[in-house]
């Protein structure tokens, strides 16, 4: 699938954008294993979040939609099935990490597999902190899928300090956790998102929270079970963040964005763009188990900056728009200790300055991060062919990007962006984006 795109000019509207894909992988996994029935609504209908739903239907637990909700029937913590096959986890990092950390401790042995994609990103990372607690999984000696887990008798908790600011691997160990003896304890001195930390709490699950200048120290003990819940899921900042970049970067817009979770680890993007002089207004904001607010975002001028660097675990998923709003501030943009970049549906610091030069913008790429020169207020982009590489947030960023270009810009590989906002296409249309699908 391609994306073709024109020069825009006046967005105007609200948005309503689909339900927190984070948030919806824990919903799912947590009501799989708790002891009852549990109800999402605002569930996102991705295919990341579909890959989990059937993961979890071939180990025996019956998931339907009813009215727009999802019911889940949880079986309990030691009520999942042996799967008749390979669980195939498409092309979702999220699912395939967190999910570890449960069938580590199953009674039955299960196979791991996803998508070429999938298959390529690291897989280490969970393996050996899992090993540690005394699993038995195993991966390719390239350290990818697939992961073989092999059942124990039992996990055991341990002190772990995260190597790499990443929720994937803190989550991880928290659902193996959920099965371990004693009390595992894990320690992050960038903090990440913490959506399973808030998720568990919904559930009823004891989790303790420490935090200190230095570092954020999550305590968990083993549980035996799990009260099922039902839970409101709210927009996904992530895919409200290509809306807020097309807002302030084509001119004469106002974009008023509904119901979007403002998780205070997840809105880095938002900090980054107020220090870039964006005008984004919260309006209604909720403080649930899952903060919300609406977002009232208007064209504004930006100014380059050096990103500081406790935002860039914050906003790893805004990065492609960010690059796209620095492309286009006045100044200099600077990005440094982004490594994580490169590990994720693609190696987005090579994609993106591989965007960056079709647009024509001049910028130098580092090995962890990337300088910026901004084309200014009233900078074009050189409209042109992009190949997104079949990474869902490079294709909707570029395709944002493209509002700036002096003529349609086509943007290659796109199905993936059914992955996380599968109605993408629409509500660009409704603001008044002029883009086409074929």
């Amino acid at each position: 699938m391609q994306f073709k795109i024109q020069k825009g000019n006046g967005l105007k509207g609200e948005i309503i954008v689909p339900g927190d894909k984070s948030i919806s992988h824990r919903a799912i996994m947590l009501a799989s294993l708790a002891d009852g029935k549990s109800e999402i609504s605002g569930l996102l209908e991705g295919e990341d979040c579909n890959a989990t739903i059937e993961v979890f239907r071939m180990m025996g637990i019956s998931i339907s939609k009813q009215k727009g909700n999802f019911l889940i029937e949880g079986k309990g913590l030691r009520g999942l099935e042996e799967p008749s096959g390979p669980l195939d986890f498409k092309n979702s990092g999220t699912s395939v990490r967190l999910c570890s950390g449960v069938l580590a401790a199953q009674e039955f042995s299960s196979t791991l597999i996803g998508d070429t994609s999938l298959s390529s990103r690291p897989m280490k990372r969970i393996i050996e902190p899992l090993g540690l607690m005394g699993a038995n999984t195993s991966s390719t000696e390239e350290g990818t899928l697939p992961i073989m887990v092999e059942p124990v008798d039992s996990l055991q908790s341990i002190k772990y300090s995260l190597p790499v600011a990443s929720a994937q691997v803190k989550s991880c160990l928290l659902f193996a956790g959920l099965y371990s003896q004693g009390i595992t304890e894990i320690e992050e001195k960038i903090t990440t998102r913490d959506h399973t930390e808030r998720m568990f709490e919904q559930f009823g699950i004891p989790i303790e929270v420490f935090q200190s200048k230095a570092a954020k120290l999550i305590k968990l003990n083993k549980v035996e079970d799990i009260n099922p819940t039902n839970i409101n899921i709210c927009g996904d900042f992530s895919s409200a963040s290509f809306f807020i970049l097309a807002a302030l970067i084509t001119p004469n817009s106002e974009l008023l964005l509904r119901n979007v979770g403002v998780n205070s680890t997840r809105i880095g993007f938002l900090h980054a763009l107020r220090h870039m002089g964006a005008n984004i207004e919260l309006k209604n904001e909720i403080k649930t188990f899952e903060p919300t607010a609406d977002i009232l975002v208007r064209t504004s001028t930006l100014k380059g900056i050096t990103l500081n660097t406790n935002l860039v675990a914050n906003m790893i998923d805004e990065m492609p728009a960010f690059f796209i709003a620095a492309s286009l501030a006045e100044g200099i943009t600077k990005v440094k200790d982004a490594n994580e970049l490169r590990t994720k549906e693609s190696d987005r610091l090579q994609v993106m300055s591989e965007v960056l030069n079709s647009f024509g913008v001049k910028f130098r790429l580092e090995e962890d991060g990337i300088l910026i020169n901004g084309l200014g207020k009233n900078g074009t982009f050189k409209a042109s062919e992009i190949n997104s590489h079949g990474d869902h947030r490079i294709a909707m960023a570029s395709s944002i990007g493209s509002l700036r270009s002096d003529g349609e810009t086509s943007v290659l590989d796109c199905l993936n962006v059914n992955t996380s906002f599968p109605n993408f296409i629409d509500v660009c249309k409704e603001v008044g984006i002029n883009i086409e699908a074929s």
